[in-house]
């Protein structure tokens, strides 16, 4: 048997909160001393306690853990499975306040913050054997373009070699009629194969869901204005680095973001 004292540091749990726990009738001393009122545990009581606390680690309130301690694994599986869904859904509302809290301190910090998040760069990049497929598109269109792609690709019997990137064309941005070319890296000939120039860019990475993609460009175009030398002879180009199929979550999505350039 353990003192109260003795088991809250084999367990690392406080004795007030063992006190709480017996006040609620969560975890009652195996013995209390009628004389003294001394708690004592036993040792079996010890994987009761990791249950506990383990289930507070999950987000259950402890009135929910009580009703849970006493279920088969079973049953307790189907509960955890619940509660790992009503977290992810928890943690997709965390991650959209925070994307509102970083959209508004962008604004409220201007291109300081812009500094500080985005670190623009000048690049040599290599020229691509590309397969391309140009369209005028709303911005709502952008995913269903690249299946298209995709599919025509696979037709076309090419086979996927790298990075796959938004052209933006022409004269100036539409939201609803953007004249884009969307292309993948290949590897196999075919007479629509063709080559994306060599160049040099300036360029950022933007880590991050697609709708906020805009500060990368904010970005840009500050270190444009900090660089008369330069200047922007071509379309901008998205270039996605780690796309949907490959990140677990938006968050996770990295895009790059560049802009030819040329001496002024």
């Amino acid at each position: 048997m353990y003192t109260i004292g003795a088991f809250s540091k084999l367990s690392h749990v406080s004795a007030r909160m063992l006190r709480h726990y017996d006040a609620i009738g969560l975890l009652r001393p195996a013995h209390v001393d009628p004389d003294t009122a001394y708690r004592y545990y036993d040792e079996a009581q010890l994987s009761t306690l990791i249950q506990i606390e383990t289930l507070k680690s999950y987000g259950f309130s402890l009135s929910q853990a009580a009703q849970l301690l006493p279920l088969g694994e079973q049953e307790l599986s189907r509960r955890i499975q619940r509660r790992r869904v009503e977290a992810h859904r928890e943690l997709e509302e965390l991650r959209k306040s925070l994307r509102r809290m970083e959209e508004d301190i962008l604004r409220m910090e201007g291109t300081g913050m812009l500094k500080d998040q985005y670190h623009v760069i000048e690049m040599e990049a290599p020229a691509m054997r590309v397969l391309g497929l140009r369209r005028t598109i709303s911005i709502g269109q952008t995913h269903e373009l690249f299946q298209t792609l995709y599919r025509e690709m696979e037709a076309r019997g090419l086979r996927r070699a790298g990075a796959a990137q938004l052209l933006f064309l022409g004269e100036e941005f539409n939201y609803e009629s953007m004249d884009v070319e969307a292309q993948v890296a290949v590897s196999g000939d075919h007479p629509d194969v063709k080559e994306f120039p060599a160049g040099k860019f300036a360029a950022v990475t933007h880590v991050g869901p697609y709708e906020t993609v805009r500060y990368a460009y904010d970005a840009l175009c500050a270190w444009l204005a900090a660089h008369p030398e330069y200047k922007v002879c071509g379309g901008a180009v998205e270039r996605y680095l780690k796309d949907e199929a490959q990140a677990a979550s938006p968050e996770e999505l990295e895009t790059g973001v560049l802009f030819p350039i040329a001496n002024a």
